[in-house]
């Protein structure tokens, strides 16, 4: 093999080299970022699929009801405490901060947090789910409303 050859393969190899250690930086730094969604008896009984269960440590996102009589406010702080649970199972979040306005029992919940046991997330954000059959109050005091010009067609 001719040495200007030579070179040329060296530094192909090189690049492939430095191309594939850069794709694996990336692959680990997206890998330790992705928070995975869950339902309490996801995180209880694994994936339905995979049966994989989160280990504790784990970033995650956790999605379900307010169990009802579950809220507990430390009324010195805002520490609050509640159980999230679905048709399979209930985890337990802790809280520190503002929870959402629509935040309330029976209301649908994600929490964003760290798994802490197997049974326990603290939470770093919760977001209230709204009703998706909403309509803004305006819209529906206006359609209870008999308006006798807009049933005469005029």
């Amino acid at each position: 093999m001719l040495a200007r050859r030579k070179t040329r393969l060296w530094i192909a190899l090189g690049m492939l080299a430095g191309l594939g250690g850069a794709v694996g930086l990336v692959m680990y730094a997206l890998s330790a970022s992705i928070d995975l969604f869950y339902t309490p008896g996801e995180i209880l009984y694994g994936k339905n699929e995979t049966r994989q269960i989160p280990q504790t440590g784990h970033s995650l996102r956790v999605g379900g009801y307010v169990q009802p009589g579950s809220v507990k406010r430390d009324p010195h702080n805002l520490q609050v405490s509640f159980k999230l649970y679905d048709s399979r199972g209930v985890v337990r979040v802790s809280y520190q901060g503002i929870l959402p306005d629509l935040f309330r029992e029976g209301q649908g919940v994600v929490a964003q947090g760290v798994l802490d046991g197997p049974d326990h997330i603290t939470a770093r954000q919760v977001l209230a789910k709204h009703d998706e059959n909403y309509t803004p109050p305006e819209i529906k005091t206006a359609m209870a409303r008999p308006d006798a010009e807009n049933r005469s067609g005029k």
